[in-house]
């Protein structure tokens, strides 16, 4: 089974995506997708082999670019990982229950537009939470809404800061992230 990743920034999910399935052999991923030709994530790709391209928003969003290109890769599987575009609709319909989201809070909390990154540490803190966590959830044509596919929780302590927040984040992300990907599969 050939993956997809689709990244924006620095690219540690991805890294550690690809070195869970050049252990694991169910899958591989074959092909990432940037939106940001300054991203980190471009480093990491090049550096472990894998095959990526940048596309543009228009890019992303012209199913006459997009698709041909997921095809010659073989693409059987999706996984965004800090990817900040909104996902095309021809795209979802494509790839119904077969395009998985990581997202930095336990949703439906802390959701939806503006709500990635940063921006959500800094909301769980401003709103006082005493959790949040990660969701893995399929990608619905609603930002944030898919059928959530798994949660795993962190505490919130006093006085932590969004810098903190996005470091217990983080750790759950490597713990967690990889292991969901292949049990999606694995029920495919």
């Amino acid at each position: 089974m050939n993956i997809a990743v689709f990244a924006s920034g620095g690219g540690t999910n991805f890294e550690n995506i690809v070195n869970h399935f050049n252990q694991s052999g169910t899958a591989r991923v074959t092909l990432m997708l940037c939106n940001n030709s300054k991203a980190g994530v471009l480093e990491r790709a090049s550096r472990l082999g894998i095959e990526s391209q940048v596309l543009n928003r228009a890019q992303f969003n012209d199913e006459n670019v997009l698709m041909p290109l997921l095809r010659e890769h073989n693409i059987d599987f999706i996984v965004l990982a800090g990817f900040l575009l909104m996902v095309p609709g021809f795209l979802i319909d494509a790839y119904d229950r077969r395009m998985i989201n990581l997202h930095p809070a336990l949703l439906p909390r802390h959701g939806g537009k503006g709500m990635y990154g940063h921006h959500v540490h800094e909301a769980v803190i401003a709103d006082g939470d005493t959790e949040t966590g990660i969701t893995i959830h399929y990608v619905s044509r609603v930002c944030d809404g898919g059928e959530i596919i798994a949660q795993f929780s962190t505490p919130v302590n006093p006085g932590d800061t969004a810098d903190d927040v996005a470091a217990s984040i983080h750790i759950l992300e490597q713990a967690h992230f990889p292991n969901v990907i292949e049990q999606v599969i694995a029920n495919l």
